[in-house]
């Protein structure tokens, strides 16, 4: 059966832009929710419960991102072949050949946590009873973290394809059945034992297991990923054109959550109630956030198909409306946080303790969210044309230059109001970052920019580079 698909490159590209991130801003915020509903519900289990969420959740988002950047990698590949106007029969080979390097990707991945686990919450600051909790919930989450790998490069394959609204109901679906079965093998309703983290742990691979079912069936049904006589021909060019985009893909997208898994244990130095607020916090940033990373998932696509058919005016274009965007939806999100703060604080904590680390969290690191968003915006945008590399080192230099080191400074000299001080400065930092890149006029032999910024304002946030520029 013929597949549906769209090219990304008619039309206005706002407008694409906006029948892809919709949907999917819809997607990511139910997946979001997941992490929320385990917060609020083990808050209510228990305070070891709540303060292992704090250590667990920068971990796995950082091992999430992986297939997050995995799927990006598909992405591309699938979206510039688009582009290049491919046969359908191409395009699907190649997405079962990224299932197939994901899955194992995937495998690998797990075994590894699962060996490194005790050794590593251990180093990250947790003990006692809080280290029992987390190792209980690991197993289970870590079994469903190569489903999650294969159901990301499916939603991929139909976003590749001008498809956000299949990618993002596979996401509700899987949020919901999540959400629905958390409380219940918590707390043991009905005949079910009362599993405590555990549980929650098991409702997150039942529902990941349910729903990547449904998206294998869709996927063959809308001919997306064709198995065909001959399934591994071209396997290995392939993998050479993924692996290219996906492995920096993976590290830019696990850069940001490791980042804050190290600055999570430099947090610990407060206390635990400082790690469950500032954990709070962060789930609180990421639901806040979705309008970026929906942004970023529709960005892709467009600029790659755009870069795919050889028309760079298009993908900066595209990338012009996210800077607009993420300038105006900064500025809306900050107020909010502020004005919210402490009620929100609250409704994530269940006791006033963490919810004040929270509420300091939201009302100072606000202001600075358009700049994370930019980057995001960024990262997706030289992702889509095949400059993972570039995003990998923006994100690299956002972490490891900036925030992990200043906050341990911050943290040693000042308490956690220098953690505050380092996450403000590390999203300053990332929007110049973003700008600066996405700007670049020589990134290999052609005009590559993705924005096109004046020269005297290009000379100020890059003196060097400029001057290199006029000498050549």
């Amino acid at each position: 059966m013929s597949h549906a698909k769209s090219d990304l490159n008619d039309g206005p590209v706002a407008r694409q832009l906006a029948r892809l991130s919709a949907p999917m801003s819809v997607g990511i915020l139910s997946v979001l929710a997941v992490g929320l509903a385990d917060a609020f519900f083990l808050a209510r289990a228990g305070a070891s419960e709540l303060t292992a969420v704090g250590f667990v959740y920068p971990v796995i988002v950082a091992v999430s991102a992986f297939s997050v950047g995995l799927s990006a990698g598909a992405n591309t590949a699938l979206s510039q072949a688009r582009g290049r106007t491919e046969t359908d029969r191409k395009v699907a080979c190649l997405a079962l050949h990224a299932c197939i390097l994901g899955t194992g990707i995937g495998l690998g991945i797990a075994l590894a946590l699962w060996a490194l686990a005790p050794w590593l919450f251990s180093l990250l600051g947790a003990r006692g009873v809080v280290l029992d909790n987390i190792l209980a919930y690991l197993p289970y989450w870590i079994a469903s973290f190569p489903i999650l790998v294969l159901t990301m490069i499916l939603n991929a394959a139909f976003r590749a394809a001008g498809d956000g609204v299949t990618a993002a109901i596979i996401m509700v679906i899987t949020a919901v059945l999540n959400i629905a079965l958390t409380p219940a093998l918590i707390f043991g309703y009905g005949p079910l034992p009362e599993m405590g983290m555990a549980g929650a742990g098991l409702a997150t691979l039942i529902a990941r297991a349910m729903a990547v079912a449904l998206v294998i069936f869709l996927a063959l049904r809308r001919g997306m990923v064709s198995i065909g006589t001959r399934p591994f021909e071209g396997f290995t060019r392939s993998v050479r054109e993924m692996l290219g985009v996906a492995l920096p893909a993976a590290a830019s997208r696990a850069i940001n959550p490791a980042g804050m898994a190290i600055v999570t244990a430099a947090v610990a130095t407060v206390g635990d109630t400082a790690v469950a607020g500032f954990g709070a916090a962060s789930r609180i940033q990421a639901i806040a956030l979705v309008p970026f990373f929906a942004l970023a998932s529709g960005l892709g696509p467009v600029v790659g198909q755009a870069w795919g058919a050889g028309d760079e005016d298009r993908a900066r274009a595209a990338m012009r409306a996210a800077t607009l965007f993420t300038l105006a939806y900064g500025i809306a999100l900050a107020t909010l946080l502020v004005g919210f703060a402490d009620p929100l604080a609250r409704l994530m904590t269940a006791a006033d303790a963490p919810a004040e680390y929270t509420a300091a969290y939201l009302r100072f690191v606000g202001w600075s969210l358009a700049g994370y968003g930019l980057a995001v915006a960024a990262n997706a945008a030289m992702t889509g044309r095949s400059r993972a590399a570039w995003a990998m080192g923006l994100s690299l230099s956002r972490i490891g230059l900036i925030y992990i080191p200043f906050a341990w400074l911050g943290v040693l000299t000042f308490g956690y109001e220098g953690i505050l001080a380092a996450a403000v400065a590390t999203n300053i930092g990332a929007f110049w970052g973003a700008l600066i890149t996405t700007s670049a006029t020589r990134i290999g032999p052609t005009d590559t920019a993705l924005v096109r910024i004046p020269a005297a304002r290009i000379a100020a946030l890059a003196p060097a580079k400029a001057a290199q520029r006029q000498q050549g």
